[in-house]
């Protein structure tokens, strides 16, 4: 980094949700085309864009430095007078990472920022003394005049601006900079004369910044365009949150130029970079161990699968009339697939997540929680099958354990799991108390913004008549199987659409800006299904990340990086079918005193599938079936009587005795 003249410090990705514009793997590429041997991330409160940061760096020739822009609370908002009863908003600090260690202590820090002490009102902050606690590893940037530094000196309380500057001085020493940045704000003007005072008074190093949220000056629009669409604002009014052109991403020209007084400040970016030297790795699956009882996994496992495969075999297997050796050959049969699975479990060290995953679904079972009979390459295994994780015998139906766990192609296995959807979060909250909350956690997801969504939001910051706005969305194509088609995808397709770009500068307009808007992320959610358990607290494997209405924590990094950081995915599906079935049989059974086992209704019933030939499953059921051959009775029309037919195809079995009828 010899001829490097400056470093971005300050960068805001796509993952500053609705305020960033660049996206992690377009903006390694540029910053190289730039000149740029190395680049800082600071998402706004979150580490949210980390691990991809890192897994794009590799190769691209650019050093990546992990940072976030925390924010910092303000002391006067705890202050009545100070705060005069209105929220206070808080100062803005700049972490990095130097190592490891800084890495981990920035976990902590999202850790006490988001679950630690959040107002449901408040925006996630870490206290001063929550900074100063977990330095070790940490690079701090004063925040400029955003900073608590550059607030004091605003509010004209400069004893106590000092006092700030020794006390993070006496913690961080030389890994404390006092920032200063040109974006041509009148802020800067009012305080750079007194951080420069600060800097030489106390011997604190300076450091020029450029926040930085979109590219070019062509993205400027766009960006404006996106503030507008989070704030619910019009672009024509001037009267809103507002940045600058020169939030963009300068080149080391530009900035050398701008702070050619203060080479020294140009200096200490690229003397940070060189004291940062951390890259998140990928790592090895991380499993939580089963309690066994001191027993080794994968003799428990051995232990519980044989006596399984006894209680299935009597119950599923074996048939009345059966001779000795017949027995004997279908035991074999079995016995031997046993051994080869739990051989393969073995060697690939999964014993512990199979029992894990048959714990939870038993303890549903037995809590009135109902649990689909399983679905996936998983149904087959004869282990899940054995252990009740599944209620399909892989045997008999000809299925593949390789398509589940194959030793020649490592990959974690995965269970896709159905619960009653009503139900589902007791089963989540006995794993939470069963693992220790502190080491479960639900998953990230990033709403983007889509093809027709984006249309109709920035046809709304540019103030156009909604029926237009309308229309354009509704001509762009469906997507096909989930994908949803881009908006240069929709104008090759749908040549009116090309059209009316052409001949209107309105139209061009909205479809050049929402183009450059396309695919940007817009908020957090929560995955629908996934979880973690972690083997440790999680805090110590990946940031976490909590919205102040929700009941759990969720990792930063979404499904595609989260397994990359060693954490195991659970999935737990809420199934609206379940939670009909349950209702469908609990009231047959109290209404009609009827005792329905819906583990032992039989695929093959004649009276069923003539009934649904008929068409008539919306209002009326007629039980007939094995069992139950001389019981006739209606069930009334109910709220979910359109689904109550799937109560006698619920429980699978031999499809070689499907009758013709079917």
């Amino acid at each position: 980094m010899t001829d490097q003249n400056f470093v971005h410090l300050r960068v805001h990705t796509a993952y500053s949700l609705s305020e960033g514009a660049m996206k992690v793997d377009k903006l390694l590429p540029k910053a190289k085309d730039k000149g740029f041997q190395a680049l800082a991330i600071t998402d706004t409160a979150n580490l949210f864009g980390a691990k991809q940061f890192s897994k794009c760096a590799k190769g691209s020739g650019v050093k990546p430095i992990i940072g976030s822009q925390l924010n910092l609370r303000n002391p006067d908002s705890s202050d009545p007078l100070k705060s005069k009863g209105k929220v206070v908003e808080p100062d803005k600090v700049i972490v990095l990472c130097q190592d490891e260690t800084g890495y981990k202590n920035l976990m902590q820090l999202m850790r006490q920022a988001y679950l630690v002490g959040m107002g449901p009102y408040e925006k996630a902050q870490v206290e001063v003394k929550d900074l100063l606690e977990f330095n070790e590893g940490l690079i701090v940037l004063s925040g400029g005049v955003e900073g608590t530094l550059g607030r004091l000196i605003l509010e004209k309380r400069p004893t106590e601006a000092k006092q700030f500057c020794q006390d993070m001085q006496s913690v961080f020493g030389n890994r404390f900079y006092i920032e200063i940045a040109r974006i041509g704000l009148e802020a800067e003007r009012k305080t750079e004369d007194a951080f420069l005072d600060l800097a030489y008074e106390l011997n604190i190093p300076l450091v020029a910044t450029n926040e930085a949220f979109f590219f070019d000056a062509d993205m400027y629009e766009a960006h404006d365009a996106l503030i507008c669409i989070a704030q619910g604002e019009y672009v024509i009014n001037e009267n809103r949150k507002k940045f600058s052109p020169n939030n963009r991403l300068k080149s080391s020209q530009e900035m050398v130029e701008l702070f050619k007084d203060l080479p020294e400040a140009i200096e200490n970016t690229v003397n940070i970079a060189k004291r940062c030297s951390f890259i998140i790795e990928f790592v090895e699956p991380l499993l939580p161990k089963f309690d066994c009882g001191g027993v080794p996994d994968d003799e428990y496992i051995r232990e519980q699968a044989l006596v399984g495969l006894k209680v299935r075999m009597g119950t599923h297997v074996y048939k009345e009339g059966q001779t000795a050796e017949e027995v004997a050959e279908i035991d074999t049969k079995y016995l031997t697939r046993l051994d080869y699975e739990l051989s393969v479990i073995k060697k690939m060290g999964f014993a512990s997540y199979f029992l894990i995953v048959a714990d939870f679904i038993k303890w549903s079972k037995e809590n009135d929680v109902p649990v689909g009979p399983g679905r996936g390459s998983g149904a087959g295994s004869i282990v899940a099958w054995v252990l009740g994780i599944t209620e399909l015998d892989p045997i008999y139906f000809g299925l593949l354990f390789e398509r589940f766990l194959n030793p020649e192609r490592v990959n974690m296995p995965d269970f896709d799991v159905d619960f009653c959807q009503e139900n589902r979060h007791k089963t989540i909250t006995y794993v939470q108390n069963k693992y220790k909350s502190e080491c479960v956690a639900q998953i990230i997801t990033y709403g983007k913004l889509q093809s027709k969504a984006v249309i109709r939001d920035v046809a709304r910051v540019l103030q156009m008549p909604y029926s237009q706005a309308d229309r354009i969305s509704k001509m762009i194509p469906a997507g096909i199987q989930g994908k949803n088609p881009t908006l240069q995808q929709a104008l090759e397709q749908v040549p009116e659409l090309e059209e009316m770009r052409i001949e209107d500068p309105q139209i061009n307009k909205l479809f050049d800006i929402a183009m450059k808007l396309e695919g940007l992320y817009r908020h957090s959610g929560v995955h629908a299904a996934g979880v973690v358990i972690g083997d440790r607290p999680l805090d110590q494997l990946v940031p976490l990340y909590k919205d102040p209405r929700a009941d759990m924590p969720v990792t930063q990094y979404d499904m595609k990086f989260v397994e990359e950081t060693g954490l195991i995915k659970y999935d737990f599906l809420g199934l609206k079918t379940l939670t009909v079935i349950k209702k469908a049989v609990d009231l047959a059974n109290k209404n009609h005193g009827l005792n329905i086992n819906i583990e032992k209704i039989p695929l093959d019933d004649k009276a069923t599938y003539e009934l649904l030939q008929r068409g008539e499953t919306a209002g009326v059921f007629q039980f007939e079936s094995a069992g139950m051959k001389d019981v006739h009775k209606q069930i009334k029309p109910d709220r979910f009587e359109d689904l109550i037919a799937i109560v006698s195809l619920y429980r699978p079995g031999p499809m070689d005795n499907i009758p013709s009828y079917i």
